[in-house]
């Protein structure tokens, strides 16, 4: 078969894009590199295959596959060789393949399982995506076997110990090595920020957190004789004790996957089942701080350019774990950053490092906390200081004192607003003066998620269903999610920020003396401008960038007046 001159007659390809592919092609097929190298799309080269050969190209998401019959398969041919049992028709079973021409996987499947096979085309990232789906994430390993050569791309950028004992062992056993390996793979496929791996009684769970939202992971029931050695696994990884069962732990795991260097941070807690292990991932060269890329509005990169030029006082950026304030404040100190400025950070944990900056790390077990950090890098003649959160009263007394001898101070609260922050100090037992006098502005924010812009879907909304807060009157044309592979059917793909930025002016500073309560600051700051979060998310709807449903989940309601 031709199947340069079969895409050359569908117009996919023009002739001279077939001698410069010949060129490069040696032993490999004309369309596989056409692929590879985008000149063509996968679906569009196997949907010419299947009508030059008279097979059938099918879409995976619309077939229901047969479960039973799936479990009649050896798993370690249909992992190997990408082959997905479909369902049985007349005799026949139809097993989705990406290469028509891989016959050994074929004969393999047929002679294992008995079954006469009907080679049916899909692209392969699909018919992966579905076997991850139907037999687990790992599968092949849990069932101790072969995966495919060089798949293993993980390396540990520091020694582990030599752990004695039973447990360590298996722990250390090829399988149970791949198994984790292909878990954070997995993670690292689906871009999360988060692993949680929990004990339930009859069975082990596994959620990824992407995009903010938890997402269950299918994995194989047999996945649960391996929960010992798996959590073993990850705590010689992280040099944690193995034996130490009854009190919760905490390490970081330094790996390189695929040339990119992923920081692990691990938490084990004990729980009724057994011990439960969060692994939060951070991916250090993924990450880009960039204050023009975090979402805020012009007006408020505006203002919040002007604040974090001043030359002291204190900027403060609120929200709850997870809501990004540390990447905006990161992206601050980038864009203010320079050889005539002295930037240093105290942070728990020190998540990404900054070029040009110092930064020191909290260790409270030798008494490096936050207070007694901010006293010694005082002496160190700074311009700027970063503080990594401000949890109690001597942080805060120390964060003011700075503020009050010249130094220009950054750092995180958990409050719901902006305008909670100053109530926030004062229940700190700091003096409400030196709260008005020091904080020169609050930055709220939240992470809503962005829709896909590959499947979102205008539609016509109905003004009686929406909030009584959402702006009048109400557009024509909303977008809401749909869902298409591209964002694995959740019809969201990435986040921004929802923003409320509160300067200080001469009546908040009144207001904050006077000890008034958050609902009076509040009510001066929109008074004066003040775009609220639940508004900023609002005009993140009305220009498409995200749903209805996503910002009610996210933000309070404003209080319609």
């Amino acid at each position: 078969m031709d199947i340069a001159s079969a895409l050359i007659r569908r117009s996919l390809l023009r002739p001279d894009q077939v001698e410069q592919l010949r060129s490069r092609c040696g032993d490999r097929r004309l369309d596989q590199v056409a692929v590879e190298l985008g000149m063509l799309d996968e679906q569009q080269a196997l949907q010419v295959l299947a009508e030059e050969l008279g097979m059938r190209f099918v879409d995976l998401n619309q077939v229901e596959i047969d479960r039973q019959l799936l479990r009649q398969f050896p798993t370690s041919t249909i992992f190997r060789h990408t082959l997905l049992p479909l369902r049985r028709d007349n005799g026949l079973v139809d097993v989705a393949v990406s290469d028509p021409f891989d016959l050994e996987g074929l004969d393999e499947l047929r002679s294992l399982s008995g079954f006469q096979l009907r080679p049916v085309l899909a692209p392969k990232s699909e018919i992966e995506e579905r076997i991850k789906q139907l037999l687990g994430v790992g599968g092949d390993t849990i069932t101790e076997l072969v995966s495919r050569a060089g798949e293993d791309d993980i390396e540990l950028l520091e020694e582990i110990g030599d752990e004695a004992g039973e447990l360590a062992e298996e722990a250390q056993a090829a399988s149970v090595v791949r198994l984790v390996n292909q878990l954070l793979l997995e993670a690292l496929a689906q871009k999360a920020s988060d692993v949680h791996i929990e004990p339930q009684e009859n069975r082990l769970s596994i959620r990824f957190r992407v995009d903010g939202v938890l997402r269950v992971q299918p994995v194989p029931p047999e996945i649960n004789q391996f929960y010992s050695a798996i959590v073993t696994r990850l705590k010689i990884m992280a040099r944690l004790n193995i034996a130490e069962k009854r009190l919760p732990q905490d390490g970081r795991i330094k790996l390189r996957v695929s040339g990119r260097e992923i920081d692990v941070r691990v938490s084990v807690i004990p729980m009724l089942y057994g011990e439960g292990v969060v692994l939060r991932l951070l991916d250090r060269q993924g990450m880009v701080f960039d204050l023009q890329r975090v979402g805020m509005p012009p007006g408020v990169i505006e203002t919040f350019r002007e604040l974090i030029s001043l030359p002291h006082g204190i900027i403060l950026v609120t929200g709850p774990t997870g809501s990004g304030k540390t990447t905006t404040l990161y992206s601050a100190l980038n864009e203010i950053k320079s050889p005539a400025i002295k930037i240093i950070t105290v942070e728990d944990p020190v998540e990404y490092h900054l070029e040009g900056i110092n930064q020191i790390q909290v260790h409270s077990k030798i008494g490096l906390t936050f207070a007694a950090g901010l006293r010694s890098i005082l002496r160190h003649d700074p311009d700027v200081i970063l503080i990594g959160e401000i949890r109690d009263s001597e942080t805060a007394q120390s964060a003011i004192q700075a503020a009050l001898t010249g130094h220009l101070v950054f750092s995180t609260l958990h409050t719901n607003d902006a305008p909670g922050a100053f109530t926030r100090l004062i229940d700190m037992g700091v003096e409400p003066y030196l709260v008005a006098s020091t904080v020169e502005g609050v930055l709220a924010q939240r992470l809503v998620r962005i829709l896909c812009p590959a499947c979102k879907e205008p539609y016509e909304p109905d003004e009686a269903k929406l909030p009584p807060d959402f702006p009048r009157p109400v557009p024509r044309q909303l977008y809401r999610p749909r869902g298409c592979r591209q964002c694995r059917d959740t019809g969201y793909s990435g986040r921004t920020g929802v923003f409320e930025l509160l300067r200080t002016d001469e009546t908040v500073r009144r207001l904050c003396v006077e000890r008034a309560d958050t609902a009076q600051i509040r009510q001066h700051a929109v008074q004066h401008g003040m775009m609220t979060l639940r508004q900023c998310g609002w005009q993140k709807v009305l220009d498409g960038t995200t749903s209805v449903e996503e910002v009610v989940r996210i933000t309070k309601g404003d209080v319609v007046l």
